[in-house]
């Protein structure tokens, strides 16, 4: 009987020893990579009550992140606000981001991009018994008050071209962006079009995409600049459109969003 008892205490330690030395749910062996994306995007880039990551940008960057060497289960998600991403880069709190980043002039100033992997356009979000707003001409009729968000693109181009008959309130996240619309604090919530759709399509009782994007916005993977891993980067994007995995991110993630164009990818974006 205590040759049993040895035998198997004996055995359950060698089973905790086996546990303890990489099985189960721990990382595998290999390069890490600190992704940023956004946590507040349906269909994009969403963090689950799980603590779980979902989304379109969120295949992308396992995609990407493969083709580089690196395990989804060594990638560690962190939240890239608008306002912080350049910043997030230049400080290696992200080795890349992947969040709805639009290329512009500005932004290359601070980072490099390699892209674009999507193409989106501005456009603007409304109560489903909104009326008034079917457009951007609408804009220009009243003193509508709009929400978007701090550091963001979409932000910038009301600025510029909407200021003399729109009311910016610039709030941390389109999640409040969207409560606040609900509630009435503002008119209309303005971003990209497939940003705005997830949203719609959540309460679809109560939220609809009103007029024709008045926009163009490519989405770029954001990398500190100079970074070396920029030409592999692009390449994998190259893959990703080539054996149809950028199509089926697309279905599995964006539902019945209706994509304008496949995305043209280029060395220097």
């Amino acid at each position: 009987m205590r040759g049993a008892v040895l035998y198997a205490a004996t055995a359950a330690i060698g089973l905790l020893m086996t546990a303890g030395c990489g099985g189960g749910d721990e990382p595998p062996a290999g390069p890490k990579l600190t992704v940023g994306i956004r946590f507040d995007q349906p269909g994009l880039g969403m963090r689950a009550p799980d603590g779980g990551y979902t989304g379109f940008d969120v295949d992308v960057a396992e995609y990407v992140a493969e083709r580089l060497g690196t395990d989804k289960r060594n990638i560690t998600y962190v939240e890239a606000r608008p306002a912080d991403r350049e910043a997030m880069l230049e400080q290696r709190k992200a080795d890349m981001v992947v969040a709805t980043y639009s290329i512009t002039e500005t932004r290359r100033q601070r980072v490099d991009f390699a892209g674009p992997y999507f193409v989106a356009g501005q456009s603007l979000l409304v109560r489903k018994t909104n009326s008034d707003i079917d457009g951007p001409e609408s804009l220009n009729d009243s003193d509508w008050r709009l929400c978007s968000v701090t550091g963001s693109t979409p932000a910038q181009q009301v600025q510029a071209t909407y200021a003399h008959s729109v009311t910016l309130d610039q709030r941390s996240s389109y999640r409040e962006c969207v409560e606040a619309v609900l509630n009435g604090e503002v008119d209309a919530v303005t971003t990209d079009d497939v940003i705005l759709a997830g949203y719609a399509a959540q309460q679809p009782d109560k939220l609809k995409v009103v007029g024709k994007p008045f926009s163009t916005e490519h989405y770029g993977i954001g990398l500190r600049k100079g970074d070396n891993r920029r030409a592999k980067v692009t390449e994998a994007l190259r893959a990703m459109l080539a054996d149809g995995s950028w199509d089926r991110f697309v279905r599995d993630n964006l539902g019945g969003y209706q994509v304008s164009s496949r995305p043209e990818i280029v060395d220097s974006p």
